[in-house]
This record gives structure tokens, C-alpha cells and sequence, in this order.
């Protein structure tokens, strides 16, 4: 928990530093709507159209709340008492994605859709009250860094863990599921592009393979599972 937490603390306060303008993160958006369009995968706006007013938006938007504050951080407890391999493979990752992404932020301000000014709203302010752009939210987040999307990239990583983790087949197919579910939330709540899920896909499989990497190196090139041994005689073999 504390490696989290000043983890955490460390990822936050970097991301608000490397806050960019207004005007920057709005023309990267419009070059990723562009981008969107002659790629044909511009469908966000579609998407929220199709879900407001719907029992599932109202599913989406609370889902996206927890993603990060919530499911994230339990995972983590969960995979630290059932799956110690699972834990900190999840852990380095998460470390390493953050690492990854503050430059990015820094680099390259997006705006998200619902401040692009693409006729998208903020589906989390209107239907639950939460707003993402008051100055107490974005005092603990930087709202013009959309691109990677590390709702969605943490997610898939979350999902993959627990599913190593777990036994039984319909939670681990459920468990499976929530990478894509974050994946439709982040869209349609107006929060980010198809453009951001990539990128926080490829950002988060560059850090599994930075963090994990690290790890063993740093701990000298040792398995990541521990070797048990066989009790007996003289002459007993390691198992």
C-alpha cells in the first residue's frame, strides 16, 4: 500500500506539473479527429449518442469513476494474498506505465472529447453530479492528458492478472471483460478517443515489459516463482 500510495502521489503531482495549454491539447485533439475520420474509426460521438439516456450508461459512467480509485488498488490487494506472482507482475507494470506516460503528458497535452469542442458532453457531470473539470477534481488530475488512455491500459492489465489468479471459468471470463468494458466507458462518458485505447494499450504493454524486466534484473535474474524444495533424505533433488 505505501509503494502504491507514493507511487501514486509521485505519478499525480508530475502529471499536474506537465500540464499543457488549453490551446496545444485542442489541436492535437482535432488532428486526432482527423486522424479518426480518414481511418474511419471516428465513432465516439456515435457511441454516447446511442447510450444516453440508458440504464447502461448510467453503469458506464460510475464504472469509469472506479476504475482507477477503486478496482485498481483492490486488484492489487487481491493478487498480493492469492497470486504473489500475479501481484507483482501487476504492480511492475503499473509503476512502469505511470514512468512512461508522464513524458507523453508533458510532450503532448490531448484534449478529451468532451472538452475538444466536437459536440460531445461530459456524461459523468450530467448524470451523476460529479464533475470532472471542477477545481477540486483536477487539482488531483491532469484533465488535458488523454493521450495514453491508462484507464483503459491498466484495465487490460487488471483483467489479465485476476484471470491468472482466479479458477473459476466464469470469472475469469468476467475478469476478461474488463478491460473492453472500460474501453466502451471511456468512450462513451466523452473522456477519450479510440486513438488514447490504443495508445494506453501499447504504453501499458511497453511498461509490462520495462517493469517486469527491471524486476528481475534488480532482484539479480531470479525467477519470478520461488523454487520450493523437496523434504527427504541426503541427496534430495530441488523440486
Amino acid at each position: 500500500m505505501g509503494i502504491f500510495l507514493l507511487a501514486y502521489l509521485v505519478y499525480s503531482m508530475a502529471r499536474w506539473v506537465a500540464v499543457g495549454s488549453v490551446p496545444s491539447a485542442t489541436a492535437h485533439a482535432h488532428w486526432i479527429v482527423d486522424l479518426e475520420r480518414s481511418t474511419s474509426t471516428n465513432i465516439e460521438a456515435n457511441v454516447q449518442q446511442a447510450l444516453t439516456g440508458t440504464f447502461v450508461l448510467w453503469i458506464l459512467n460510475h464504472l469509469y469513476l472506479a476504475a482507477q480509485l477503486i478496482v485498481v488498488p483492490g486488484a492489487l490487494i487481491f493478487l498480493y494474498k492469492r497470486s504473489r506472482t500475479g501481484y507483482e507482475r501487476l504492480r511492475n507494470t503499473i509503476l512502469a506505465t505511470w514512468l512512461i506516460s508522464i513524458p507523453v503528458y508533458a510532450l503532448y497535452p490531448v484534449a478529451p472529447p468532451r472538452l475538444a469542442g466536437i459536440g460531445m458532453v461530459d456524461t459523468i457531470t450530467t448524470e451523476t453530479g460529479f464533475s470532472m473539470s471542477s477545481k477540486l477534481t483536477t487539482s488531483f488530475y491532469n484533465e488535458l492528458a488523454a493521450v495514453p488512455s491508462l484507464h483503459v491500459g491498466f484495465a487490460v492489465a487488471v483483467g489479465i492478472a485476476l484471470a491468472g489468479a482466479l479458477r473459476n471459468p466464469v470469472a475469469r471470463f468476467v475478469a476478461l471483460l474488463w478491460g473492453p468494458a472500460i474501453g466502451l466507458a471511456v468512450v462513451a462518458t466523452g473522456n477519450h478517443f479510440v486513438f488514447d485505447i490504443v495508445a494506453g494499450f501499447v504504453v501499458t504493454v511497453a511498461g509490462y515489459v520495462a517493469g517486469n524486466a527491471v524486476d528481475r534484473h534488480l532482484a539479480g535474474g531470479r525467477a519470478w516463482r520461488p523454487v520450493l524444495q523437496v523434504s527427504g533424505g541426503p541427496g534430495a533433488a530441488p523440486a
